[in-house]
């Protein structure tokens, strides 16, 4: 891979992971892995108000995150991509397993540090 072609591939994820560094865009990626759900149901499940679920869809939406279809005066959210919730259970599983008990695993296979668990 040329250093240009690598260059853009670090850009990339940097963009998505920054998309994906809000802990409400992540629990918004969960609520819509099985299936589309429209903003009323989004807020029943996630403790946010209507305006700032509003501007996090809009920011996944716009990065490609998410996709979206209007029926009446409804508006259903779905993941675009499966490869972005692999990413996301893939870092949170791992995640939830250093939180929960991933005591005996060395500093070197931990994703976050110890400090801030």
């Amino acid at each position: 891979m040329s250093q240009s072609s690598e260059d853009r591939v670090f850009e990339s994820a940097a963009e998505l992971f920054g998309v994906l560094a809000t802990p409400i865009r992540l629990r918004i990626i969960s609520a819509v892995c099985e299936h589309e759900k429209n903003v009323s149901q989004l807020l029943a499940e996630i403790d946010t108000t209507q305006p700032n679920m509003s501007q996090h869809l809009a920011t996944l939406y716009r990065s490609g995150v998410l996709a979206r279809r209007r029926e009446g005066t409804q508006i259903y959210y779905r993941l675009q991509s499966e490869r972005v919730a692999m990413l996301c259970r893939a870092v949170c599983t791992q995640v939830a397993i250093e939180i929960d008990g991933g005591g005996g695993m060395p500093s070197s296979e931990r994703l976050m540090p110890l400090a801030q668990r």
